[in-house]
């Protein structure tokens, strides 16, 4: 294994990672700090039903709906909020110094325990020295009674 990859490796473990931390703690500009402008972001339901969305101002309208969703239900309780996304078996595969693909599996973890689970296909190029989601395709697996 050369420098480059070995670098570029921990550059897209980072880039994950920093997606959940974030993520569950509501910080969703940082989130969309990890998508190219160009970026697509594709989220598949359980149920098979499927969204789209091209560019970071159709992403960003996914974490505006979250903000909203966990506004709403914490006037509705007095318990904080409590959201953990568990990442494993990232598997990353170049296809040039600059340009590779990924897959992981996920699993939420709530206050009431483990609520949904699914997979991560990505797709991230380096850009200005940064890697970045250039494709996010979401599929939830699977949920537990009363998940989302």
């Amino acid at each position: 294994m050369e420098l480059w990859e070995v670098v570029a490796r921990e550059s897209i473990r980072d880039l994950v990672t920093r997606y959940n931390s974030n993520g569950d703690t509501g910080r969703f500009a940082q989130v969309l700090e990890l998508f190219s402008p160009d970026a697509t972001m594709e989220l598949v339901a359980d149920d098979g039903g499927t969204r789209i969305y091209h560019g970071k101002d159709e992403i960003e309208t996914i974490f505006a709906g979250t903000r909203a969703r966990w506004s709403t239900e914490a006037a509705e309780r007095a318990a904080p909020r409590y959201v953990r996304h568990c990442v494993f078996t990232h598997q990353i595969d170049f296809v040039d110094q600059t340009h590779a693909r990924g897959r992981s599996y996920f699993q939420v973890l709530m206050a009431h325990g483990l609520d949904h689970w699914g997979r991560y296909v990505d797709e991230y190029e380096e850009r200005d020295g940064r890697w970045l989601f250039i494709r996010r395709r979401v599929t939830t697996d699977g949920h537990a009674e009363g998940g989302r």
